[in-house]
């Protein structure tokens, strides 16, 4: 019945972004979008990737066959359009096959398995679906920011950011100065975290095949909520980022011409008593939280128990995203401390569900909640204030996201089992 719930909850909200979409943009919503991917050449994104966690619960024969279909159909289509003069643009040849394996997987557990293999099959199945139509579901999101919030608060962004320094417009300068390949290297780590995150899940899922279930918690549960819930707040703090609001924008945006003054990187913006600013139906309004960072954040989380080398790679996707956000000027600094404390609330909720809801567990809940509601309304509200005494405000943002990350540590740290101490023997009387 809980499953049965679920379903129909997303199913409802799906449906409401097809509407929503379709009123505002003129465009199709996730549903059709992911529909007209069955054959039409799909977007990219990580179709291969709900693959491959779909894969989580098959043998490796039935892994085989599967990714053979996958890769067969996708030959088909391409030998198909090419046959047919079909104009694809670049990075849209391939995925229909792993949506249609996915689908067919879907389609023989109802027919060919019953009772817990056919449930195991169906989870797999519609994780995998999961992560493709998160994607969706957030283009969706961002399109209804951008067509619904016709004015942005980056202004008070920027000036509450004067309490930690303006980090987005030093890393802007550092990476400006360490040139185009290391611009390069973030840009691509930036834009796979998806990658990063299908990499740490399949190593926590990689015995569901043997034992016949799925771990209680696991990456994709957080990643997903993230996203789930973070758009919701871009609808109340609509914020575009420095690059956009002080910079020169980039390619398909409005740019400069909206721009509060063209700034970023060399020059902070001054001290001056914000207000609300209009900008373009176009760029998304996605700055507040810092869900790219929410996103690093719950890798590097759950990168912890594993193997050294994933707990290195975790590590150094946290770092570099941090980097890139705030070096390409998508988010400023204050954006990143809202993500930190959102993503380990986040967090924190779904493993005190697990457990039942235990007591310590809705205490730090609560906790996160209203740190990142004080964060948000002292961003809002108290900007002139944090930009004149940044000795007090800012050390005060930092320990309000390191009292929330204690607080984490502390609480998991007791939650974890503890190991059994070995026995020391009884001493032995000896014959003489």
């Amino acid at each position: 019945m809980l499953w049965a719930a679920a379903g129909v909850v997303a199913l409802g909200f799906l449906i409401a972004l097809e509407i929503t979409a379709r009123r505002y943009g003129g465009v199709p919503g996730p549903m059709a979008t992911q529909a007209r991917e069955l054959i039409f050449p799909p977007k990219p994104g990580p179709l291969y990737g709900g693959l491959a966690l779909m894969m989580v619960v098959l043998t490796w024969r039935q892994r085989f066959i599967a990714a053979g279909v996958a890769i067969g159909v996708d030959v088909v289509f391409v030998l198909a359009r090419w046959a047919l003069d079909v104009k694809v643009p670049e990075g849209h040849s391939f995925g229909n096959g792993a949506l249609w394996a996915m689908l067919g997987c879907a389609v023989f557990a109802i027919t060919r398995r019953t009772g817990r293999e056919r449930i195991l099959l169906l989870k797999g199945v519609g994780l995998g679906l999961l992560l493709v139509a998160g994607r969706k579901t957030g283009d969706t999101w961002l399109l209804i920011t951008s067509k619904t919030r016709p004015t942005v608060l980056d202004p008070y962004v920027a000036t509450a950011d004067h309490a930690l320094g303006n980090p987005s417009w030093l890393a802007g300068r550092i990476l400006d100065a360490t040139g185009s390949i290391s611009t390069k290297t973030l840009g691509l780590i930036y834009a796979q975290l998806a990658v990063a995150a299908i990499v740490v899940a399949l190593y926590q899922l990689r015995n569901v095949a043997a034992e016949r279930r799925f771990p209680r918690h696991h990456l994709v549960r957080t990643f997903l909520v993230i996203g789930l819930l973070g758009p919701a707040v871009y609808m109340i703090f609509p914020v575009v980022g420095p690059v956009f609001a002080y910079g020169p924008g980039a390619s398909g945006t409005g740019g400069v011409q909206w721009a509060v003054a063209n700034l970023w990187p060399h020059t902070p913006p001054p001290i001056t008593v914000p207000h609300p600013v209009p900008y373009d139906g176009i760029t998304p309004r996605n700055c507040m939280p810092s869900l790219h960072t929410a996103w690093a954040t719950a890798i590097f989380i759950h990168s912890r128990k594993g193997p050294r080398l994933l707990r290195y790679a975790g590590t150094f996707w946290l770092v570099a995203t941090l980097s890139a956000t705030l070096g390409f000027g998508y988010h400023y600094g204050v954006d990143l401390v809202a993500g930190v404390v959102f993503s380990l609330t986040v967090e924190t909720a779904l493993r005190t569900f697990d457990r039942g809801w235990d007591r310590s567990g809705i205490q730090l809940v609560a906790y996160g909640t209203a740190v990142f509601t004080t964060l948000l309304v002292s961003y809002r509200w108290l900007p002139m204030q944090m930009a004149t005494h940044p000795w007090v405000s800012g050390p005060l943002v930092i320990l309000s996201m390191l009292s929330v990350v204690y607080g984490y540590l502390r609480i998991t740290s007791a939650w974890e089992p503890k190991a059994a101490s070995a026995l020391r023997p009884e001493p032995q009387p000896e014959l003489v």
